[in-house]
């Protein structure tokens, strides 16, 4: 397993699902990047990890609610076998 600490960076509501065959008004954008050196724990992610984005599209609303921008996030990495 590999582990992340990120920050939602930004949070946008989209009014159309980019692909027609869904059948969904609204859906949200969710944009987190690596923490950098507020504290002694980021700082330490930061070495590791001091690029990258990762970019979800989210249909379900109760699972966009989870996501707030500024808020910090551990983002967990194992294999899907």
């Amino acid at each position: 397993m590999v582990r992340a600490k990120m920050y939602c960076g930004e949070k946008i509501k989209r009014a159309n699902h980019p692909n027609p065959n869904y059948p969904i008004d609204i859906f949200e954008t969710v944009v987190l990047y690596p923490v950098s050196g507020n504290s002694e724990e980021n700082k330490q992610f930061f070495r590791w990890t001091p690029t990258g984005k990762i970019e979800l599209g989210i249909l379900n609303p109760e699972a966009a609610k989870q996501f707030e921008v500024g808020k910090e996030y551990y983002v967990d990495f194992t294999p899907a076998e």
